[in-house]
């Protein structure tokens, strides 16, 4: 285990390691335990009883969090002719064909999210290598490979983001910053939890949700009573 600093050690010692809380707690601690001197990210994290090696206990989708993420998406768009205005209009920060597929190549990534027309995949497909590993690849199943271009891009410019289930089961999103209220956390919060829970496989058994956690950039973790989650 990696030796801990001063303060996070004094934030961990307000949270109770024994003890599950509901949302609400939770989050009101990771605010109060928020340990950097900027407006540290919010993130929950999912434990879940599922076995992702198997095709059908995969997990991946996206959510538009209703009170955003607090972080402002830059947004690059490939697409040509009327669907390439549609995608400027919407207020996609870079829209373009093969110019821009070189310029990543090239290793350009001033951006955050990508969309990108079915008709561009093919030239698209090339940048597989340089944008997968960075979560940035267009993708039916998060809605970034449509035709639809103006909502694509206006949901992410509104707080879409995208979960995807590692190789241990786990599921990690940010719902929002240390700055906003505790409200509309709870309610980011709950909406991501909704999206896993329709979300989960009908070959997965036994407890679904095994464990959930909400922290902050470089704070400790606070662990939420997975019987306080409520459903829609």
């Amino acid at each position: 285990m990696p030796k801990r600093g001063k303060k996070y050690r004094e934030a961990a010692q307000l949270i109770d390691q024994e003890q599950q809380y509901n949302a609400e707690e939770a989050i009101e601690l990771a605010k109060k335990t928020s340990i950097v001197n900027f407006d540290a990210t919010v993130e929950v994290a999912f434990r879940l009883g599922i076995d992702p090696r198997k095709n059908d206990q995969q997990i991946r989708g996206a959510i538009v969090l209703p009170n955003g993420t607090g972080k402002s998406q830059r947004v690059l768009v490939f697409a040509k002719g009327e669907k390439a205005q549609e995608a400027e209009a919407a207020g996609a920060d870079y829209v373009g064909e093969e110019d821009l597929v070189n310029r990543v190549q090239q290793g350009w990534f001033d951006f955050d999210a990508v969309v990108a027309t079915p008709d561009m995949m093919a030239q698209v497909g090339k940048l597989g290598r340089t944008l997968g590993p960075k979560g940035l690849m267009p993708n039916p199943k998060t809605g970034t490979v449509t035709m639809d271009v103006t909502k694509a891009v206006e949901e992410i410019k509104a707080g879409k983001v995208e979960y995807r289930v590692d190789k241990s089961g786990n599921i990690h999103a940010p719902i929002g910053k240390v700055s906003f209220d505790t409200a509309s956390l709870v309610e980011n919060f709950n909406t991501v939890a909704e999206a896993l829970q329709k979300a989960k496989p009908a070959a997965a058994k036994g407890t679904y949700m095994r464990g959930v956690a909400v922290t902050t950039s470089m704070g400790p973790g606070v662990k939420v009573n997975t019987s306080s989650l409520k459903f829609a």
